[in-house]
């Protein structure tokens, strides 16, 4: 069991091959002492195959939900949680050059990379915050003020978490990588108490203005991936790597995990979002009930082919109680008359 200590990361990363691990702690990082099997393609090495793999796939089903989202027009807070899927898979996308080591540790541009992740992840975290407060209308959604609100926000969040980690990988502003104090709070506290924040006011917002108590199962299932991820990866990474050999460690099944619980924030959205019918765009046409036959066909409407065979007949004029049409008709003879 890895013994977490405030302020260090020396018994996270000897257990958790974390992005930010080679360069906190020492000149040379902290190396965790099991990792996955390399794999070489022509000249290129590269580390976590297994984690790399599930970043492709996060990026693509990333992708999905970002689609599905777009597609409810007139969902309430559509544009604020779609911004949450775009910087995840901004995240994914740049984790995949970071844990491949694509990019190398050794290099100089590893640390600002790494500290442009920090920021992304703090702004993601920052922006399902935000999110946990759509629902209770506090400004209407879709409006200048709750997007500019929301960007702002998100916009802050990773201006100073990427300070804060550049300035402890480069030791300057009174920040060392020996002591990454400021940077371990924005890594690991900042996360959870976001999350813990979303749960609690969508479980209010369930429970006070909703009829259906199934999307409680999906933050249900949300919570539970969300701390499955951090008990593999911070309790049991070195286990499972030993366990099967060096073919994965825990950095494979901790994002996973997060995936499937970023997933159940969609599907929880969805859950409890409508859409105006009205007003949507959809592909499949819809059906409606025509109640008025002024607007229905045949009969009533605008056809008066088939009238012909009815008892209808025009109604009187206003001299002598009767119509000419009528006054012929019951004659035997045309209207109008022959010879006119």
């Amino acid at each position: 069991m890895t013994q977490i200590k405030f302020g260090s990361f020396n018994g996270i990363c000897e257990q958790a091959a974390l992005i930010v691990c080679p360069l906190v702690g020492s000149a040379q990082g902290i190396e965790p002492t099991c990792y996955s099997r390399n794999v070489q393609i022509g000249s290129t090495l590269i580390f976590q195959p297994a984690a790399s793999f599930i970043h492709i796939v996060a990026i693509i089903m990333t992708l999905i939900m970002i689609f599905h989202v777009r597609s409810k027009y007139t969902a309430v807070g559509r544009k604020e949680i779609v911004l949450f899927f775009y910087l995840y898979a901004v995240i994914e996308l740049l984790a995949i050059f970071l844990d491949s080591a694509i990019i190398p540790t050794s290099s100089g541009v590893y640390p600002w990379f790494t500290a442009v992740y920090t920021g992304l992840v703090a702004a993601a975290y920052m922006c399902l915050l935000i999110n946990a407060f759509i629902g209770f209308q506090f400004a209407e959604d879709g409006t200048p003020v709750s997007l500019w609100g929301l960007r702002i926000a998100c916009f802050v969040a990773f201006g100073v978490s990427f300070f804060v980690a550049i300035s402890t990988f480069k030791g300057f502003a009174g920040m060392s990588y020996l002591k990454p104090t400021a940077l371990w709070i924005i890594y690991l506290i900042w996360p959870v108490l976001c999350v813990l924040v979303y749960v609690v006011l969508q479980l209010v917002l369930v429970v006070r203005t909703l009829d259906d108590r199934w999307p409680i199962g999906d933050i249900v299932f949300g919570v539970a991936f969300f701390a499955v991820a951090q008990v593999i990866l911070f309790a049991f990474s070195n286990v499972i790597c030993d366990s099967v050999k060096h073919y994965i460690d825990g950095l494979f099944l901790f994002q996973l995990c997060m995936l499937l619980s970023v997933m159940m924030v969609y599907k929880y959205w969805d859950s409890i979002t409508k859409e105006d019918l009205e007003f949507s765009v959809g592909s499949k046409a819809a059906v409606w009930e025509v109640k008025d036959p002024l607007l229905a066909g045949g009969r009533g409407g605008t056809e008066y082919a088939e009238d012909d065979q009815s008892n209808y007949h025009q109604p009187g004029s206003l001299v002598g109680g009767v119509s000419g049409g009528q006054f012929y008709q019951s004659h035997m003879h045309g209207y109008p008359p022959q010879g006119y």
